[in-house]
């Protein structure tokens, strides 16, 4: 599809979404929606997380120009057109690939030029004839080449008269580069009979090489920041790119009586398509003729497949699983219910991912502040008489003692250190939205089917009803042999503790929405619920306590009856997962209150919680219901966390304060939720919980001590009382203890075994 195709279908009132490209912050996002706003009739809001902008107001003749209002601004933009997402893929990969390149070669150069600076600066007797020179030209692509994309942010910034975090680095490498060019290759403000007190002595002349190291190594530190941050954010992924993968591609079309295969993109409401058994529904429709058990654990996250027959409402993207379908069209494209729960997914992401970073938030007087305060200092000591080249020097002191080297380093290093080791525990964090979450959480809402459960059915119990239980077992599974519903494979599999072989079919027979039926040895035999044995008019009454039973626990019943008996009943329930009880005891011991959340019946979800020890229950929760559930909670004054693993749960997952998806369900689960949960064991859920909160922690030690660093030390240096080459070593010092407090995270342990907290 081409833009002007998109175009041209789209009405004015239609909201525009464009690809941005070119955002390094939160506060690069505010930009650009400031930018679009300022067009006649527009609300622009701007998605930094997924890099993209939605307008709304604009027609379509102004899209260029919408385009152009992005990029006076200083960025990228290309009209979104829903076909693909090949150009922001692309644009990513560009920009992953330079940051490596720029990374790669500024640590190959870094180590060396470092270890050359230090040496050579404080033993003169090992220095050689344009020594100077050789640092400065290893330096050079560093702070130059390596660096530009700091450089480059900071221009743009400054022509739109804003600062970031880009601004603070950009300006540190600059401060640090330029004083050692002044003094180490023009001698400016030195001389040869003195160098620089350090407290316990005087260095030798020429010292002053060492502030490369200081621009240098802020480069690579920040580089390599920037470079994990963008490769975590491209495996965020889309969520329109999942759907895409989950819907039909293709749709068996009756025209005139005439059945043939086409585009789904064809099909318009009213068409009647075909469903065969173990094809995925195209879309919504109501089924004309034909029984079947749908497969609808990809929408509702529940094991047991959904019988349908004429009249019965279907769902795109579910699957049947044993019968033919004929169903007319009710809704197709972006009017599905598949369509429609991924864009109030990407909708809830957009509302949370407007918050602004807490460094990018002080910078914007931080920075200003810094450089006024080194002109004014730099001024006061000209004007009392004091020699310009020591002016200068006590200023670019200040400047350097403010630089943000450990501010800089207080997020990303305690980012990298909490996301390496919460990987280790099979937790992939995406972000720091996700760590500020995190520190708030009150309430934590868990998805009952594959989170909490296997999502696979197992026979709980057997009642055999006049004969004995093991031929019960070989009768049940001899006729569910030929079924492959997910309750035959239930009873095929269990069936195997009891015995070891199976009597031949010599009929079967498939029931949708009913069971199967089979001839055994000359014998009838039905495996089905109720519903199928009260058609054969086949008496009940014998298993009445047991059914009453299996309803109060919430399971599923199996019958079997032989020629017209009833002989056997089987129970089966979705099996909770290992350890699970453990995981919420570990919630309970973080304070956190827990929540059962499912589509499941009343009976079954209360089983569950009972077991579980879980305090509240919603069962009987449609998918679309879920999100408001969270709502319900957040309006409340509950900070919630959302852990699931389906489709059903994506639009909960990411309206939830903290959204945790599982690695085992769906694509656009993964995409909804904050955390990643990976390892095979529910205490996962507590060890996300425990690591991003010292995670987040730690960040906020760091940046306190970084500005109680910076704040103390500045009058220090105002006053004369520190030489450039010292302020340069203090912020070192400074730098050294906040990546030495984030490395402190790699003590954190599992719930399981107890945690360093």
């Amino acid at each position: 599809m081409t833009i002007s195709d998109t175009r041209a279908r789209r009405t004015s009132a239609a909201p525009v979404e464009l690809d941005v490209s070119g955002m390094t912050c939160a506060a690069c996002a505010g930009r650009v929606e400031r930018a679009l706003n300022k067009l006649d009739g527009v609300t622009a809001s701007v998605n930094y997380a997924t890099e993209r902008a939605i307008i709304t107001g604009l027609p379509d003749s102004e899209v260029p120009t919408a385009i152009r209002q992005v990029e006076n601004a200083g960025y990228g933009a290309h009209l979104r057109d829903g076909s693909g997402d090949a150009w922001s893929a692309r644009a990513t990969e560009v920009r992953i690939s330079s940051l490596r390149r720029r990374l790669a070669v500024s640590a190959l150069l870094t180590v060396p030029l470092m270890d050359i600076t230090i040496v050579l600066a404080l033993v003169p007797g090992w220095r050689f004839p344009g020594w100077e020179w050789v640092c400065v030209l290893m330096a050079l692509p560093i702070v130059t080449w390596a660096a530009w994309p700091f450089h480059r942010a900071t221009l743009r910034n400054l022509r739109h008269g804003a600062v970031s975090m880009d601004t603070l680095v950009s300006l540190g490498i600059a401060a640090s580069f330029g004083w050692a060019i002044l003094t180490l290759l023009l001698g400016f403000g030195t001389t040869e009979a003195a160098g620089y007190w350090l407290g316990f002595g005087v260095t030798p002349a020429g010292a002053d090489s060492i502030y490369l190291d200081v621009a240098a190594g802020m480069t690579t530190f920040q580089l390599a920041g920037r470079y994990f941050e963008t490769r975590s954010r491209r495996k965020a992924g889309d969520v329109l790119g999942a759907l895409n993968a989950l819907a039909a591609t293709h749709v068996r079309v009756v025209r005139d009586g005439v059945e043939t295969i086409e585009p789904a993109t064809t099909l318009r409401v009213g068409d009647t398509f075909i469903v065969l058994p173990g094809e995925t529904i195209p879309a919504d429709g109501t089924v004309r003729a034909g029984t079947a058990a749908v497969d609808a654990s990809m929408m509702t996250g529940e094991p047991v497949p959904v019988p349908v027959g004429p009249g019965a409402p279907v769902t795109g993207g579910t699957i049947s699983t044993d019968g033919r379908l004929e169903v007319t069209t009710i809704s197709v494209g972006a009017n599905t219910q598949l369509a429609q729960m991924a864009a109030l997914t990407e909708q809830a992401q957009a509302r949370k991912a407007r918050v602004q970073n807490l460094v990018d938030r002080i910078v914007t007087w931080f920075v200003p502040a810094v450089i006024t305060l080194a002109i004014i200092v730099t001024a006061a000591w000209a004007l009392t008489g004091t020699p310009f080249a020591q002016a200068f020097g006590i200023g670019i002191s200040v400047l350097i003692i403010a630089c943000p080297c450990a501010l800089g380093l207080a997020t990303p290093t305690a980012l990298m250190v909490g996301i390496g080791r919460a990987a280790t525990l099979g937790i992939l964090i995406k972000g720091h939205d996700a760590l500020e979450a995190s520190g708030t959480i009150t309430t934590v809402v868990l998805d009952k089917t594959g989170t909490l459960t296997t999502g696979r059915m197992t026979v709980e119990t057997a009642t055999a009803y006049g004969i004995e239980e093991h031929e019960l077992w070989r009768l049940a599974a001899s006729v569910e042999q030929g079924s492959e519903h997910a309750i035959a494979r239930a009873i095929q599999e269990a069936a195997r503790n009891h015995i070891t072989d199976l009597h031949p079919l010599e009929e079967f027979t498939a029931l949708p929405g009913l069971g199967a039926a089979a001839r055994i040895a000359g014998s009838t035999l039905l495996v089905g619920n109720a519903d199928l044995l009260r058609e054969h008019d086949i008496d009940l009454t014998p298993a009445d306590l047991a059914l009453a039973d299996a309803h109060e626990q919430g399971h599923t019943v199996a019958l079997v009856a032989r020629d017209g008996h009833l002989i056997g009943l089987l129970a089966l329930a979705d099996t909770i997962k290992p350890g699970a009880a453990d995981a919420i005891r570990a919630l309970h011991a973080q304070n956190l209150t827990t929540v059962l959340l499912t589509g499941d019946s009343p009976a079954a979800g209360a089983r569950i919680a009972s077991e579980l020890g879980i305090e509240r229950v919603h069962a009987g929760v449609a998918p679309a219901q879920k999100a408001d559930v969270v709502r319900e909670l957040q309006a409340a004054g509950e900070k919630v966390a959302m852990v699931g693993d389906g489709i059903n749960d994506a639009v909960a997952l990411a309206t939830a304060d903290l959204g945790l998806a599982l690695v085992s369900g769906t694509d656009i689960a993964l995409k909804a939720a904050d955390i990643i949960l990976v390892r095979d064991d529910l205490h996962v859920i507590p060890d996300a919980i425990t690591i991003s909160r010292k995670t987040l922690r730690t960040i906020r030690t760091n940046l306190g001590w970084a500005f109680g660093y910076n704040i103390a030390a500045i009058p220090i240096a105002a006053a004369g009382l520190l030489n450039p080459l010292i302020a340069a070593a203090a912020m070192s010092l400074s730098s050294v203890l906040v990546v030495y407090n984030s490395l402190r995270i790699q003590r954190v342990r599992s719930t399981e075994t107890g945690s360093v907290r």
